[in-house]
């Protein structure tokens, strides 16, 4: 019985262990540790507006995720290189500089009374969530594929 109790210790400790290392380890970081990309991204399209705080999200597989709050409330997060992957405008108009052409006009001329608050890139397609609480999906040419409910 006392040999069972070990070995229940040992591998609760273990389990224990191996959990703390394959869970991400998330950290602040300053502003302009940010990849070059992203910092530039931030400079054209956010100027003037403070970085609130950064996060750096390491995986287990060394791949780092960036996420970037403003102080007037919206999100970025970036990939490992810095490109974006999603703004977040918490309800805001995010600025459409760097939103593809196809996109920013298939929302302005099909919904002319809302304005795109959030958009995220993911490998084969995009995803803008208007103000009226509408999500477009959109090819990763930006053709547009369907509305999200």
């Amino acid at each position: 019985m006392k040999n069972v109790k070990k070995i229940t210790g040992v591998l609760m400790i273990m389990f224990f262990l191996m959990g703390s290392f394959v869970s991400a380890q998330d950290r602040a970081i300053n502003a302009n540790q940010l990849p070059k990309t992203a910092k530039n991204f931030l400079a054209a399209h956010f100027k003037g507006i403070p970085v609130n705080s950064a996060i750096e999200d390491r995986e287990i597989y060394g791949v780092d995720e960036y996420k970037v709050y403003l102080t007037n409330g919206m999100k970025m997060e970036f990939d490992s290189n810095g490109n974006w992957k999603e703004v977040d405008g918490k309800h805001q108009k995010i600025p459409y500089g760097f939103i593809p052409a196809s996109i920013r006009n298939y929302s302005t001329k099909n919904f002319p009374n809302t304005y795109i608050i959030k958009i995220e890139k993911k490998r084969w397609s995009y995803k803008a969530e208007l103000s009226n609480g509408l999500e477009l999906e959109f090819d990763r040419n930006g053709n547009f594929k369907r509305i999200d409910d």
